[in-house]
């Protein structure tokens, strides 16, 4: 039996030989660096594609001595706030010059070392973070190691881009008092550093308005903990007549929950999420939610991103936006 040889890949210096420059200047055309004219530019890639070229921009960030790579933790791809981050990003980053590195936690439980290890053994020149579970402290030794962009929360001393939860919570549950509801529940998620404000600001307000709170945490953020600690929620004496959650895989979870017990909603529980999704903006689905606007502050972390890579010296970003209340067809006033 005989083996052909396998043909070796072309390399940047055969693409180089292929259009009669140096290998320089091809290298310098695919890392889209001036100097490189357009006509040139389109020699080399038509070349490199005859050849079967493929430029490894990875392994070009590692052999740089400056590191561009931009590394991107996203805590659960499932819920759609993370890829709407994940877009916003995107848009902030000019291709030619910054690659992204993607890495998804594996657990959503408060363990994000594995996910941040792979971006780290990756050499990326900066991380941005959306979101972290780890405590202040720990996402500070991070920043010693490479830098961070925290998105969706602040953490002093850590470049920060994230929303004014202490507004958005209020501007749900000042919508549900608007509807005359007085028993409205909050469903909490698993309290972490920099993942209590919305809680804190819903039983701020509820106690400024002569009320009683009444707030239950789901074991993670997933529609499924949510659904769980909804069942429970509303099968108590003191069923609630409105319900904020911390986000929006939550509230799918207690519309899933009040249907299964014969609830209709907003007839008989009012609903206000948070992150304004896309699933929440479905016909059929028509959630009242605040929006975080997930795709703008990913925009805002590229940008600060990319001044950081340019200036590492520079003062630390803290970046707070304002979120707004949609309202929708989940919620109506109470009926009792």
């Amino acid at each position: 039996m005989t083996f052909q040889r396998q043909q070796r890949p072309a390399t940047q210096a055969d693409v180089a030989r292929e259009v009669g420059v140096s290998r320089t200047l091809v290298s310098f055309a695919f890392r889209g660096t001036s100097g490189v004219s357009d006509e040139t530019r389109l020699a080399i890639f038509d070349a490199a594609k005859r050849l079967g070229y493929r430029h490894n921009a990875a392994a070009a960030a590692l052999a740089s001595k400056q590191r561009t790579a931009v590394g991107l933790y996203l805590l659960d791809l499932r819920n759609e706030v993370f890829s709407d981050v994940l877009n916003g990003v995107r848009l902030a980053l000019p291709q030619a010059r910054n690659r992204l590195i993607l890495s998804v936690s594996r657990s959503i439980g408060g363990e994000d070392q594995g996910a941040l290890d792979s971006l780290i053994e990756a050499r990326v020149g900066i991380i941005i973070a959306a979101t972290l579970l780890d405590p202040d402290e720990r996402v500070r030794e991070l920043a010693q190691m490479v830098p961070v962009v925290s998105v969706t929360r602040r953490v002093e001393g850590v470049d920060s881009v994230y929303p004014d939860d202490h507004a958005g919570a209020r501007a749900a549950v000042e919508h549900l008092l608007g509807l005359g509801h007085t028993r409205i529940a909050h469903l909490a998620g698993p309290q972490f550093d920099g993942h209590t404000v919305r809680r804190e600001a819903y039983e701020q307000i509820m106690r400024s308005a002569g009320l009683t709170p009444q707030t239950v945490a789901a074991s993670d953020f997933t529609h499924e903990a949510g659904e769980r600690a909804a069942a429970e929620l509303l099968a108590g004496p003191d069923r609630p007549t409105a319900v904020f959650t911390h986000n929006d895989q939550f509230a799918l979870g207690v519309r899933e929950a009040a249907y299964a017990m014969g609830l209709t909603i907003p007839g008989d529980l009012s609903l206000v999420g948070y992150d304004d999704s896309p699933t929440a903006r479905l016909h059929g689905i028509d959630l009242t939610s605040v929006d975080l606007h997930a795709v703008e502050l990913g925009k805002i972390a590229g940008s600060v991103a990319l001044e950081r890579l340019n200036d590492p010296g520079a003062p630390i970003a803290d970046r707070c936006i304002t979120p707004q209340l949609v309202v929708r067809r989940s919620t109506a006033p109470s009926a009792s």
